[in-house]
């Protein structure tokens, strides 16, 4: 597996096939592929802007956000879930 690491942070590395997960994405390199190629290739494919507008990718983003929020940002969102849940109670119980 290469990501490359300065475009993705994932190195070259050795990993079992059962912990690969399949994408529909396919970028046209032979084996044994160098790094410079590969940029080359998932440049022209523009693989990674396909990737990145994935749901897949967007939940990760998002995990990865979240991960990195501080107390105050947490107490926000908590805040901003409590009123939406309030204005939706709200337009339920006018119908």
């Amino acid at each position: 597996v290469d990501g490359p690491e300065s475009l993705t942070g994932v190195r070259r590395h050795m990993m079992p096939v059962k912990r690969l997960s399949l994408t529909d994405f396919k970028c046209g390199i032979f084996r044994g592929a160098r790094e410079k190629q590969l940029k080359a290739a998932l440049e022209k494919d523009e693989i990674l802007k396909k990737w990145s507008e994935t749901a897949w990718a967007k939940k990760l983003a998002a995990k990865k956000t979240r991960a990195n929020m501080t107390d105050f940002e947490r107490f926000k969102l908590m805040v901003a879930r409590k009123n939406r849940a309030k204005e939706v109670k709200k337009t339920i119980k006018k119908k």
